[in-house]
């Protein structure tokens, strides 16, 4: 496997609307091929191909004092190689 390395990274607590409101806007992004994350200062620039790899999982994880944690999770992944794409920038 080869090394990672994190870019970038957010978690909060928000209500159903606010991230389906999120989930919407980056769509629109995705489709246009360039997103930008930002929180305070730190700012990063995704330049997306137009194909691209899409995962989806579902888990449950048991935690010892709050019960069962679900999880959906949506990843989406390509390659600085692939023709069809763009370098990824940090800015």
């Amino acid at each position: 496997m080869g090394k990672e390395t994190k870019l970038f990274k957010n978690e909060e607590r928000k209500n159903r609307a606010d991230v389906s409101s999120f989930l919407h806007r980056l769509a629109d992004k995705l489709a246009d091929g360039r997103v930008v994350l930002s929180q305070g200062a730190e700012k990063l620039v995704l330049r997306v191909p137009q194909n691209v790899i899409l995962e989806v999982q579902v888990e449950d994880e048991e935690k010892r004092t709050k019960g069962t944690q679900h999880s959906l999770e949506v990843e989406i992944k390509w390659f600085d190689n692939d023709e069809r794409g763009g370098p990824l920038e940090l800015k």
